[in-house]
């Protein structure tokens, strides 16, 4: 927020209702199914058709027109150099707290994306795959605070994006495993000259401490972050952690099958524990202060739907 001279406080965002919003859908068709849609949808994220076309359909429509946007830039600036225009992927990059949807956010958009015509091919990438691996968190002592910017390799998701974007015919990123909680060693998953790339992480929206040339932001073509009340996001993130409790976590395989053990109640407080001291913390520190940077913002309720957009303003 801003104050002009006559002290009217002047907002860098559109906002809408989701009545408002979801008229902005015009005539876009729902191209997903309720089975579809359930494969898309996280743990403990609760997602509608309804919510699909009344929040992302009209999101899906106006990144059809931006990257169409950019589609012409482009072979504006090849008439002028006198060559082929670039094959560029357009990149939205997608954040927002742990607990608060991103994953599902972003699998319904690249869902709805890869259905336009003029950009079937939509790849997604979650930073998590550039987590440094356990050992080296370990051996650091930043395993309390994994999902801090100090525990991701910056400097090869930089390089990873910089690649990607100078249009490079496979560019490859690595792969972690929710089960083990580290890094799949020797496995990677590359993206092949993709028409438009969704960028999912925590702190993708950051500029660091202005000492790095570049910062991950520096190669998003648009941003979105995932907002909610922090009550909220810690009773999704409770939720989530019983859910886990009862089935991921018992198997022996998993990181954290010594919660398995645990009773509802005592879960309950190791989950709140973990959000108040790790989660909370980041949020605050280095999640929530990028809000204002990124090119939209979804607010949801304490149902998981989305109550209000705002769009900034060009």
């Amino acid at each position: 927020m801003s104050e002009t001279g006559s002290g009217v406080e002047v907002s860098r965002f559109i906002e809408f209702s989701r009545a408002q919003w979801a008229r902005l859908r015009a005539t876009t068709p729902l191209p997903l199914s309720e089975a579809q849609l359930r494969g898309l949808v996280g743990l403990n994220d609760p997602m509608s058709l309804d919510e699909v076309a009344d929040i992302y359909l009209p999101l899906s429509r106006l990144l059809n027109l931006y990257v169409g946007a950019i589609q012409t830039l482009h072979e504006a600036t090849a008439t002028f150099l006198g060559s082929a225009a670039p094959r560029v992927p357009y990149v939205i990059g997608l954040a927002g707290s742990v607990a608060v949807g991103k994953s599902t956010t972003s699998r319904i958009l690249q869902a709805l994306l890869a259905h336009w015509p003029t950009h079937p091919k939509v790849d997604l990438i979650t930073t998590d795959g550039f987590l440094l691996p356990r050992r080296v968190l370990e051996a650091r002592g930043l395993m309390e605070r994994k999902g801090f910017p100090e525990s991701y390799d910056v400097r090869r998701l930089v390089r990873f994006l910089a690649d990607l974007k100078s249009g490079a015919e496979e560019v490859c990123a690595p792969v972690y495993s929710h089960l083990s909680y580290d890094i799949v060693e020797g496995e990677v998953h590359c993206v092949r000259q993709p028409d438009i790339v969704i960028v999912e992480g925590l702190n993708v929206l950051q500029t660091g401490s202005g000492r790095a040339p570049m910062f991950v932001s520096d190669f998003f073509d648009f941003s979105i972050y995932v907002d909610a009340n922090e009550a909220d996001i810690e009773h999704w993130y409770i939720e989530r952690f019983l859910t886990l409790r009862e089935t991921v976590f018992r198997n022996p395989s998993s990181y954290f099958h010594r919660y398995a053990a645990l009773t509802p109640d005592e879960a309950a407080d190791t989950a709140r524990t973990l959000w108040q001291t790790i989660n909370l913390v980041n949020l605050h520190q280095n999640v929530l202060p990028t809000r204002e940077r990124a090119h939209l913002i979804l607010e949801k309720g304490r149902d998981h739907a989305v109550r209000k957009v705002k769009l900034r303003k060009l």
